[in-house]
C-alpha cells in the first residue's frame, strides 16, 4: 500500500494483479448501472436468460425478470467441471486436539445432494421453508446449499439464541423441519442445542428434527419427530436433480434481530442475490481461484452467508469456518488458524479486532502473516487506531483494508473501495459498489454538502440483492423503508458523510443520535473522537435523559491498563474533537462492554441498564458477566 498524506493506494504488484484496476469501471456503471449488472450477470449460470434487466414499480422492483437459474448449481455443479477436486471447505473445531474437516467440491457436492433427498422424501417441496438452527459446523453449509438445489427457502437461526428467539422464527416463517445438533462446543463447554431446539419447537408447525452428531452430548430424541442426521443420508442417491428456480424466487430469509419488537424476516431472491453476493466478494475482497478465505461471522448472520460461506464458493475458491472463539483456548488462536492454513482474507469485526490489539503487539509478531493479501473489516465503523493496528501489525503495511459497509436488508457489501483501485481512508468506508447510487440527504430532503452530515440512502436502480420484502409484512416493509423519503428512496437508517474525493463514512444509526438542548450529536462520531486516546482500547457512547438538556451524553471506556485523569482526557479530545455541546455528563471506566459473539456492541442493553428497563433476552451476548459488573458499576 502506498500512502499520500492522509490516503491509501494500492501498490504497483497488487494493482496489476488485480480484477478491477481503473476508475473507468466506476465510470461505464455510472453511465448505465442496469446494463453493467447485465454484464456481470452474464457470468452467472442460468438455464434461462432473462427477459428484461429491470422493473420498478415503486416501492418493489425486479431484476432479470424471466430468468432462471438455480444457487447451488452456480456454488457447486459449475466449479465441478473444472475443480472437482479442489478445496471447497476447510473447518476447524474448537477442540485444537480435534482434526479439522476437509471438503472438496466434490465431496460437498455429493453431501448436499444427498441431504436434498432426504428432505425431498420428509416432503419439502419447492417454497417451503426450512429452518436451520445449527453452529459452525460443515453440515450448516451442507444444510443450505441442500435447501437451494429444492427449491426450498432456508431460515438460519443463530445457534446462540435462546429457545424463545427461535420459536419466534419458526412461528412467523411457518416451517415444518427444523436442522439442529445435539451440541456444540463454545469456551470450551458443550452448549446443549438439542435441548435449546426441543424448547423452541413448542406451539410451532414444527414436525421432523434433524439432528446432526456433534458434540456426542446425550440428548432426548422424541419418537417419530426427530431423526439422526446420519439416517436422514446414508441410503440417499448422491444426485438430486436441481429445481429450476425464477429469478425473483425467493432463496432465502433472515431475521434481523432489532432492538425492539418483532424481529423483521428479510426476504432475498436467487437472481439478484447470486449475482450481487459473487462479484461484491470478487472485487471487493480481489478474490483468486487459489486463495483461502477466512471471514468469522457466524452462519446466523447475513455476513456469514454471503461471506464466509456463499460468495467464496460462487467464486470457486477455498473458505474456512471456524466453530469456536478466537480467543481460545489462548489469545493468539486467531493467529494460529491464519498460519495454520496459509488465510490469504481475512474478514472480521473492529471489536474484535480491539480485543487482538488488546493482547498486546507480541501475540501477533510470533505469527507468520504473511501470507494475508486483503484484511476486511465489517458490522460497525472502525477507530482509526484500531484501523492502524490492523493495518500495520496484522496486514504488515502491505494489506488493503476494504471497510465495508452494508446490511442484512442489503444482501452484500455496497460500499467499500476497491482494493485495486482505492484510494482507502482510514474511518472511511469508501466508494459506492460501482453501479450503486448514494446519496446523503438533509432534513429537507436535499444532497448535503462534502463535510455535512445527513441521511444515508439509495437510489434507483438499487442493487440486484436488496431485500424485496419482510417476511408476511409488506406494511413493514413500506414503512421501515419507503417512507422516510418517499417510495423511491431506500433508508438505509443510517447517518453518514462523504470528502471532497466522494468518499463515505458512517458515524452512526439514526436512532443513536442523541438530541442535546436541540442539536443532533452522533453518538458514532464521539467513539471515534474518544478513541483516539491512547490510553483507550474501545468505548461506547449512549443518550440519557436529562431535566434541561433532553439528553446528555455518558461514555463507556475500557482502557489499556490503569491511566490517572483519563475524565479529563475525554473531555479535552471531545472539546477539540466535536464541541463542548457534546460533553458527556458522565464517565464511566468498566472492564468490558456488553457484546453479541459477532463482536457488536449492545448499546440497547447499556440504556436499559442505566434507566433500570428490562433487559430482555440475553441469550446473544457473549460476555454476559459484564451486564452484572454495569449494574454494580451504575449503581
Amino acid at each position: 500500500m502506498i500512502k499520500k498524506k492522509k490516503l491509501y493506494y494500492p501498490s504497483s504488484d497488487f494493482k496489476k494483479n488485480a480484477w478491477v484496476k481503473s476508475k473507468e469501471t466506476y465510470k461505464k456503471a455510472k453511465k448505465d448501472p442496469v446494463k453493467f449488472w447485465e454484464g456481470l450477470a452474464k457470468e452467472v449460470y442460468w438455464r434461462k436468460k432473462w427477459k428484461k434487466a429491470f422493473e420498478h414499480k415503486p416501492p418493489f422492483f425486479k431484476w432479470f425478470l424471466g430468468g432462471k437459474l438455480n444457487f447451488s448449481e452456480n456454488c457447486l455443479d459449475k466449479n465441478i467441471e473444472t475443480k472437482k477436486n479442489k478445496v471447497a471447505l476447510i473447518w476447524e473445531p474448537e477442540p485444537s486436539d480435534e482434526r479439522p474437516r476437509y471438503f472438496t467440491y466434490y465431496d460437498l457436492y455429493r453431501k448436499v445432494n444427498k441431504l436434498a433427498n432426504g428432505l425431498k422424501k420428509m416432503g419439502v417441496k419447492k417454497g417451503d421453508r426450512v429452518g436451520i438452527y445449527l453452529p459452525m459446523i460443515p453440515e450448516a453449509v451442507i444444510a443450505m446449499l441442500a435447501c437451494t438445489r429444492i427449491g426450498a427457502v432456508h431460515s438460519v437461526v443463530f445457534s446462540a439464541y435462546s429457545p424463545q428467539a427461535l420459536q419466534v422464527r419458526l412461528q412467523d416463517t411457518e416451517e415444518k423441519i427444523l436442522i439442529t445438533a445435539d451440541g456444540y462446543y463454545r469456551g470450551g463447554k458443550i452448549i446443549d442445542l438439542k435441548k435449546n431446539a426441543d424448547e423452541g419447537v413448542k406451539d410451532t408447525k414444527v414436525k421432523k428434527l434433524v439432528v446432526v452428531k456433534r458434540a456426542g452430548n446425550k440428548v432426548n430424541m422424541k419418537k417419530g419427530r426427530d431423526v439422526w442426521w446420519d439416517d436422514t443420508i446414508s441410503k440417499e442417491d448422491d444426485f438430486c436433480k436441481p429445481e429450476v428456480m425464477d429469478s425473483e424466487d425467493p432463496l432465502f430469509v433472515l431475521y434481523t434481530s432489532g432492538s425492539t419488537g418483532k424481529p423483521k424476516g428479510i426476504v432475498h431472491t436467487c437472481g439478484g442475490y447470486t449475482t450481487q453476493a459473487k462479484f461484491t466478494g470478487k472485487w471487493i475482497f480481489d478474490i483468486k481461484e487459489n486463495d483461502i478465505f477466512w471471514s468469522m461471522s457466524d452462519i446466523g448472520w447475513i455476513t456469514g452467508h454471503t461471506y464466509s460461506v456463499y460468495s467464496p464458493l460462487l467464486n470457486g475458491t477455498t473458505c474456512i469456518i471456524f466453530e469456536g472463539a478466537p480467543n481460545w483456548p489462548v489469545p493468539d488462536r486467531w493467529c494460529q488458524i491464519i498460519e495454520k492454513y496459509a488465510v490469504n482474507i481475512f474478514y472480521t469485526a473492529p471489536t474484535a479486532i480491539r480485543m487482538f490489539q488488546k493482547y498486546g503487539d507480541d501475540l501477533v509478531k510470533k505469527h507468520d502473516l504473511s501470507s494475508l493479501k486483503v484484511l476486511g473489516s465489517v458490522g460497525e465503523p472502525i477507530d482509526k487506531g484500531s484501523w492502524l493496528w490492523y493495518f500495520e501489525k496484522v496486514g504488515n503495511k502491505k494489506c488493503p483494508i476494504v471497510d465495508t459497509w452494508w446490511q442484512t436488508e442489503t444482501g452484500g457489501i455496497l460500499l467499500s473501495s476497491l482494493p485495486g483501485v482505492g484510494p482507502i481512508k482510514p474511518t472511511f468506508a469508501g466508494l459506492p459498489f460501482p453501479g450503486i447510487k448514494f446519496d446523503i440527504l438533509n432534513n429537507n430532503g436535499k444532497s448535503c454538502k462534502s463535510g455535512e452530515k445527513g441521511d444515508l440512502v439509495i437510489l434507483p436502480p438499487f442493487s440486484p440483492g436488496l431485500l424485496r420484502g419482510v417476511y408476511k409484512n409488506t406494511k413493514r416493509y413500506k414503512k421501515t423503508y419507503w417512507s422516510e423519503y418517499g417510495d423511491e428512496v431506500y433508508f438505509t437508517s443510517d447517518i453518514a458523510h462523504k470528502d471532497k474525493n466522494g468518499l463515505i463514512r458512517i458515524v452512526g444509526r439514526s436512532d443513536d443520535m442523541i438530541k442535546v438542548a436541540g442539536h443532533r450529536i452522533s453518538t458514532g462520531e464521539m467513539e471515534d473522537t474518544v478513541s483516539k486516546i491512547p490510553s483507550i482500547l474501545e468505548c461506547a457512547v449512549i443518550g440519557i435523559p436529562d431535566e434541561i438538556k433532553g439528553e446528555v451524553p455518558a461514555v463507556f471506556e475500557v482502557l489499556k491498563g490503569n491511566w490517572k485523569k483519563i475524565e479529563d482526557l475525554v473531555v479535552v479530545e471531545i472539546k477539540k474533537g466535536i464541541g463542548p455541546i457534546a460533553l458527556p455528563k458522565k464517565i464511566y471506566v468498566v472492564n468490558d462492554l456488553p457484546k453479541t459473539r459477532s463482536g457488536k456492541i449492545m448499546r440497547r442493553i447499556l440504556r436499559k441498564i442505566f434507566t433500570n428497563e428490562d433487559l430482555g433476552d440475553l441469550s446473544t451476548l457473549a460476555n454476559p458477566e459484564s451486564v452484572e459488573e454495569l449494574k454494580k458499576t451504575l449503581k
